[in-house]
């Protein structure tokens, strides 16, 4: 029997982070080209559904830490586009689309 060609079913997801993220010192250390009045972010990869890991990081299920305690809902338009995506794609994208934010002045948190 022919294997059915796999699904594509990663996706990248950010998450906008409450302003009280910038006074952990890890964030700051990791954002020194961070715009004032640009958002923070969490950019992260899941086989989930982005409204189903998000709910999963808040109830402190395979949790991020600053997700958990500072995030506040998805940003689809930042993501959308790029989803759904085989698993290395997703990988790479998680990589790439933080790397972009940031250069663009957002605070981000990308593990």
């Amino acid at each position: 029997m022919p294997r059915r060609p796999a699904r594509h079913h990663h996706h990248v997801y950010v998450v906008e982070l409450a302003d009280q993220v910038w006074n952990e010192p890890s964030f700051r250390k990791c954002n020194p080209d961070y715009q004032l009045g640009k958002p923070f972010v969490y950019v992260g990869m899941t086989g989930l559904d982005p409204d189903l890991r998000f709910d999963k990081h808040k109830a402190g299920i395979q949790a991020n830490r600053f997700v958990r305690e500072y995030g506040l809902r998805l940003v689809p338009a930042l993501y959308e586009v790029y989803n759904p995506m085989p698993y290395e794609a997703a990988r790479e994208m998680e990589v790439e689309l933080a790397i972009g934010l940031r250069e663009a002045g957002f605070g981000v948190w990308q593990a």
